[in-house]
């Protein structure tokens, strides 16, 4: 994978653009990038595995293809993680070398040819850390070859070239930014413009014709018209990381002239579920199953139940930790995501949310947080919204939303919701809130959401 990936930086023509990559306003050509990979993976070969300080630079690009010539595992360390969970992913992970930040600088500007062997398809080339949310953070171990059929994959759903100019401002420690925004832009041979922070001026200026943006990102472009319409020439707008709210799908739709496609994946699976570029695209819907991807429900009700998945672009465990590898396994090798989902006719995906916060049993209903958000959503005056079941004595659990609101009440939340959808789902009670918690990805974080 590792030759076929890069490539693209040798390949003919690849040296024409000095501009081919762009960090943070700083270009560099795809033979000056192998270049300075090289001379990293010179001085890196042989360690177990290396940390790097991932901020939104261009050598932080240099960094990760140096560990992948290498053939050393990846570690990106978010560059605001705290003293605590910075620590642990260190000794976790066993990095014996930290690149950037306070550890061994990366010159872009060095130059050296590496003739190390190709990487095994099944050695593992990113150790990306989970986000904690069940404790501390787990190790995922990502394989060279599970990058390449998820790239493969996305390359195919969205028709992804090397005529493509990919455009996005996403952090370089995750899936989104650094596998999908990065590696990505390299295996297709794209040129890639990383806007250093993903501001709406940012990306109208950036002339590209594939746009990657979270929730968040697109929330402040769809309320930016002049931005919005800069982007009515991109042949693609694709949103992931967390749900894009309904309204926004349709700001975009009206102002960019397309609303962008939604993709669904996860650390330890990548990207499996993805509408297409020449396919339907709704609001809250993720597609179907990338190549070699298969999906079920477990313990189906009401048209609704824990999706699984298999495939390909599946990861290799956590690290040093068998028994968490297990858990996340059915016994006929699907992995639980945790996820709650629906599959409609035509196989289309839609995530209602997680099971362990969205999923809603009240009054022997199975209600989806994510559905009742979204009608939320839809009221004029509502900015934000986040739903969650409370226990109840009666209903064993009743639907309360938290809302960022200007001008509604309590009660005509509650009728609007149950004008649009199914009286039961309704929420009960309506908590307003001057912003919800979220974490640098944009996701509400709703165990800090304060008791109802």
């Amino acid at each position: 994978m590792t030759a076929s990936l890069l490539s693209s930086l040798t390949a003919p023509g690849a040296t024409a653009r000095p501009d081919a990559l762009v960090v943070a306003g700083r270009p560099c050509g795809r033979a000056e990038l192998l270049g300075a990979a090289g001379a990293v993976a010179r001085r890196i070969g042989g360690a177990a595995s290396v940390a790097v300080h991932a901020e939104p630079t261009l050598a932080t690009v240099v960094a990760v293809l140096g560990g992948l010539l290498a053939g050393v595992p990846v570690v990106p360390l978010a560059p605001d993680a705290g003293p605590a969970e910075r620590a642990h992913i260190l000794k976790d992970s066993g990095a014996e070398l930290l690149l950037g930040g306070e550890g061994i600088p990366v010159d872009p500007a060095e130059h050296a040819d590496h003739q190390g062997p190709e990487p095994d398809p099944e050695q593992v080339a990113l150790i990306l850390y989970t986000s904690g949310t069940t404790g501390a953070p787990k190790g995922a171990l990502i394989t060279h070859r599970a990058i390449a059929a998820g790239l493969d994959g996305l390359a195919d759903a969205w028709q992804w070239t090397a005529e493509d100019t990919l455009v996005h401002g996403l952090p370089l420690f995750h899936v989104h930014g650094l596998v999908l925004g990065v590696l990505g832009a390299l295996r297709t041979g794209c040129r890639l413009v990383h806007t250093g922070r993903p501001t709406p001026e940012a990306y109208a200026a950036a002339g590209g014709t594939l746009y990657f943006g979270v929730p968040t990102v697109w929330s402040r472009i769809a309320r930016d018209p002049a931005a919005a319409r800069a982007l009515a020439g991109a042949r693609l707008l694709v949103s992931g990381s967390a749900a894009l709210p309904a309204p926004v799908f349709r700001d975009l739709r009206a102002l960019a002239g397309q609303g962008p496609v939604e993709r669904y994946g996860m650390t330890e699976t990548l990207i499996t579920l993805s509408a297409r570029a020449d396919g339907a695209r709704r609001p809250g819907t993720v597609g179907l199953p990338l190549p070699g991807v298969r999906t079920r429900l477990a313990a189906e009700e009401g048209g609704i139940g824990e999706l699984e998945v298999s495939g390909p672009t599946l990861f290799a465990g956590y690290l040093g930790r068998p028994e968490a590898t297990s858990a996340a396994y059915t016994d006929d090798g699907w992995f639980r995501t945790g996820d709650i989902a629906a599959i409609e006719e035509d196989g289309t995906h839609r995530i209602v949310g997680r099971a362990s916060t969205d999923l809603i049993k009240s009054g022997g209903y199975r209600i989806g947080a994510g559905e009742v958000e979204n009608a939320l959503l839809d009221h004029p005056a509502v900015r934000e919204a986040a739903v969650i079941g409370v226990p109840h004595e009666d209903l064993g659990q009743e639907v309360v939303a938290y809302v960022v609101a200007d001008g509604a009440d309590e009660r005509e939340l509650i009728d609007f919701v149950a004008a649009h959808l199914s009286r039961h789902k309704r929420p009960r009670r309506v908590r307003f809130l001057d912003a919800l918690p979220r974490n640098a990805m944009g996701k509400p974080q709703k165990k800090l959401l304060p008791d109802a």
